[in-house]
């Protein structure tokens, strides 16, 4: 028992160390290359007036990042007038002082608007455009057959594809889709029509028109930084230095350059910043791509291995004990298996609410999920032991905590250790998802390379992931042959 307190306090001090950030303002952006930039934007000019900074790239979509500013989790981060008003409060007739009004009543305020607005736009190929003379959302009421994909979130805003559909009577299917591939599927031929944002940097490489809102659905989106109300003046008034200082064709240049040119947000972020004058222009300020991959596989390692010792120092003692107890045991695998069904993504939303963002949810999500194989090859091992050596140590008159010690444990070992393994590897692959909750890991960079098309970013996740999973496996292939006889080895058995 002392050994479990001694494992269970180390991982809770490394634990703490993972979520504290407490001084420092936690700035955030969606999931999209724009948010990203001005997200680096608003870190990058932080840090350069002192204040210290961190980016939760990516971090979610509106309603994840407008909950985790509302609740405390983030202290800034970049969205758009019409999103708030529509999306977010349901109330699209909001503009101006009644928008500032409704946000203040909630303890945020919009503390920039950064001079450029963003609108919602359906796009179509130039081609098909021409082929079937479209020119406004009006004109798509005479083509039902044309497919949609449009990104999760557009599919069920207020101010997105459904409400959409009826204000302007159109008939076409769609089908949900990362905003980052809706444009790979058009240009495929898979697709013909998506939503696009006024000031996305790919429309004219891609070949695609925006077909003009000739009715007036979308309301203004103007770009806007929201933060909490109790965020300090002084950072309020390093922030309000980016005020206006973007227009619609700036913004289109820097989309531009990350999401055609492949720059990365950072860079794009810094040399804007210095452009405006702003930041003076550091050659060699970018953090390098091995330092990036060592971080980031750290942070997943981090993850993993708290996880997976909570999930062993709790699952593989209660099914030592309750192992005697054959209906309590097989409930147990019942409900851990339940567990198991829940989807990843489902279990961490269910989890913000009540533990907020951050690397707590995504270790509580990765200890329930690794109970299953512990749990069910624990107590396989334990029942797969020679009944008839149980009766043999009985009549020994040894204890049944005897008796686990010496009989049962070690001929159940090989069954543990394969459940350790296996636990540790869907940990591993699992823990990519933790970068949705702003936790960080190996998924930030899968992630981020989807939103930005980049498959070198998302190598640099997928690939020291497998190592990762790789080197789990080797590990315990090497504790087998030291600690199981090799005549109880898989595959060594006369």
């Amino acid at each position: 028992m002392q050994a479990i307190f001694r494992v269970c306090v180390l991982v809770l001090a490394i634990a703490q160390t993972s979520v504290a950030f407490a001084d420092g303002i936690r700035v955030a952006s969606k999931t999209f290359v724009e948010s990203y930039l001005l997200g680096e934007m608003v870190t990058q000019l932080l840090s350069a007036r002192g204040v210290e900074a961190e980016h939760q790239q990516g971090l979610g979509g509106t309603l994840v990042t407008f909950t985790a500013l509302g609740t405390g989790e983030i202290d800034v981060y970049p969205d758009y007038t019409g999103t708030l008003a529509q999306a977010v409060l349901g109330q699209p007739e909001l503009t101006g002082a009644a928008l500032i009004e409704a946000l203040n009543a909630r303890g945020l305020r919009i503390a920039v608007n950064l001079g450029f607005s963003n609108s919602y736009a359906l796009a179509i190929p130039e081609t098909l455009a021409q082929e079937l003379s479209i020119s406004t959302i009006s004109d798509l009421a005479r083509h039902p057959d044309l497919r949609g994909v449009f990104s999760h979130e557009f599919l069920r805003r207020n101010d997105g594809w459904s409400s959409l559909r009826r204000y302007y009577g159109l008939q076409q299917q769609a089908a949900g889709i990362e905003h980052a591939l809706a444009y790979d599927a058009l240009a495929s031929g898979s697709a013909d029509l998506t939503e696009a944002y006024t000031t996305d940097g790919e429309l004219v490489e891609r070949g695609l028109v925006v077909l003009e809102d000739d009715r007036g659905f979308f309301p203004e989106y103007a770009a806007v930084l929201l933060v909490r109300e109790d965020l300090s003046e002084s950072a309020v008034r390093h922030l309000q230095e980016l005020s206006g200082v973007l227009d619609a064709q700036r913004m289109r240049s820097l989309n531009h350059r990350v999401s055609i040119l492949g720059e990365t947000p950072a860079a794009v972020a810094q040399s804007a910043l210095a452009e405006l004058g702003l930041v003076a222009m550091e050659e060699g300020a970018a953090e390098s791509r091995l330092a990036r991959v060592l971080g980031t596989t750290m942070t997943h390692l981090k993850l993993t291995l708290i996880a997976f010792v909570l999930a062993c120092v709790v699952a593989i003692p209660l099914a030592l004990v309750l192992a005697r107890f054959e209906r309590i045991s097989r409930g147990l695998i019942y409900l851990a298996g339940l567990i198991q069904t829940i989807p990843s993504l489902a279990l961490l939303a269910l989890l913000i609410p009540l533990v907020g963002l951050g690397q707590i949810p995504a270790i509580i999500a990765l200890f329930l999920y690794s109970l299953l194989p512990l749990i069910r090859n624990t107590l396989a091992g334990l029942f797969s032991v020679d009944p008839l050596l149980i009766e043999v140590a009985d009549g020994m008159g040894l204890t049944h905590r005897q008796r686990l010690r010496l009989i049962e444990v070690p001929l159940a070992m090989p069954m543990i250790l394969a459940g350790m393994k296996t636990a540790v590897v869907v940990s591993i692959g699992t823990a990519t998802l933790a970068a949705f909750v702003g936790a960080g890991g190996l998924g930030e960079p899968i992630i981020a390379g989807l939103n930005l098309n980049n498959t070198t970013l998302i190598l640099e996740g997928a690939i020291p992931a497998a190592c990762l999973a790789m080197a789990a496996e080797l590990l315990f292939e090497s504790i087998e042959r030291r600690l199981i006889p090799a005549h109880l080895q898989p595959g060594l058995r006369d």
